[in-house]
């Protein structure tokens, strides 16, 4: 049996975007949950992705925890990376969090419905949308399932792409996108102001607050469920005393007061996941997300 290990020295807990951004949130929520000395480093750049170049500098070292999410999965499949969940250690889902469609106040999407119709005519009217860190992303699906459901091509909505959720808000917010397809809290500020208005959200059941009275597409008769998971990946080559750690601490840290106060804060929908029960999620979620991103004509061959 591996002896028991514990961290040495401050932990760094890594995000892929800057102060504020979705992953962001996440890394500052568990460093105030956990009980290690920790502290959040911010690496944005490249859709998220700069920030594991630094993991693979600081492989075999436990002291590293990184903020993960479905797109190491979908930026491999796709060929925008070529590392994926295998070229690190997966530690643990912490949560998922669901897909807001917001446009602007003063927009002529007056609802979900409005904006169906012109995915059904996206060929002729183009609809364009702001997403976070990568096309074909959990956004993007979500986006793919809509415009399906619509009738329309699901390649024909005009994509725009931004490193952080928050470049996104504000790329409707100045009227360069129609729509945005962000995780819930990204639009939370701009809602509350009147800069934004929610059209749906793909979430099984309505979410409260700033949410309460928007509909989901589940509501509106359209499959789509597809939300965005966050979790925590060491780097390579930690061994299973380190493993077992981690993964005993972030469990800990999820049933922290502070962590759920959080959860009900960001509109997070608690999802907890390690080790077999991880593993089993990582290997079924890439084989959906092949299928998907197959019909979107960004699988890479």
């Amino acid at each position: 049996m591996a002896a028991a290990w514990t961290p040495e020295r401050p932990v760094e807990i890594f995000a892929g975007t800057p102060p504020g951004g979705g992953l962001d949130r996440t890394a500052r929520t568990l460093a105030a949950a956990l009980e290690a000395n920790s502290t959040v480093v911010n690496i944005p750049g490249d859709g998220a992705r700069r920030v594991w170049a630094s993991v693979d500098s600081r492989a075999g070292d436990a002291h590293v925890l990184c903020i993960s999410s479905p797109n190491l999965t979908t930026d491999y499949l796709t060929g925008i990376a070529t590392f994926n969940h295998a070229s690190y250690t997966p530690l643990a889902i912490l949560y998922n969090e669901y897909i807001a469609f917001v446009t602007r106040s003063d927009s002529s999407y007056r609802s979900a419905g409005d904006l169906l119709k012109r995915l059904f005519a996206a060929d002729t009217a183009r609809v364009t949308v702001a997403l976070s860190t990568a096309a074909g992303n959990p956004n993007h699906i979500a986006l793919a399932q809509v415009t399906q459901h619509a009738g329309g091509d699901v390649r024909a909505p005009v994509i725009r792409v931004f490193d952080s959720a928050l470049y996104a808000v504000a790329d409707v917010v100045a009227g360069n996108a129609d729509i945005a397809a962000v995780t819930a809290a990204s639009a939370v500020d701009e809602l509350a102001a009147g800069t934004l208005r929610a059209l749906a959200m793909s979430s099984p059941a309505r979410l409260a607050g700033a949410y309460a009275q928007t509909p989901t597409w589940l509501e509106l008769g359209v499959a789509c469920t597809t939300g965005a998971w966050r979790g925590v990946h060491g780097a390579h080559g930690i061994g299973a005393a380190q493993i077992t750690y981690w993964q005993t601490a972030l469990t800990r840290a999820t049933q922290a007061a502070s962590w759920a106060h959080e959860l009900t804060r960001h509109y997070w929908t608690p999802l907890l996941l390690t080790s077999t029960a991880l593993h089993e999620h990582l290997v079924r979620e890439e084989s959906q997300m092949r299928t998907m991103l197959t019909e979107l004509s960004l699988i890479k061959s």
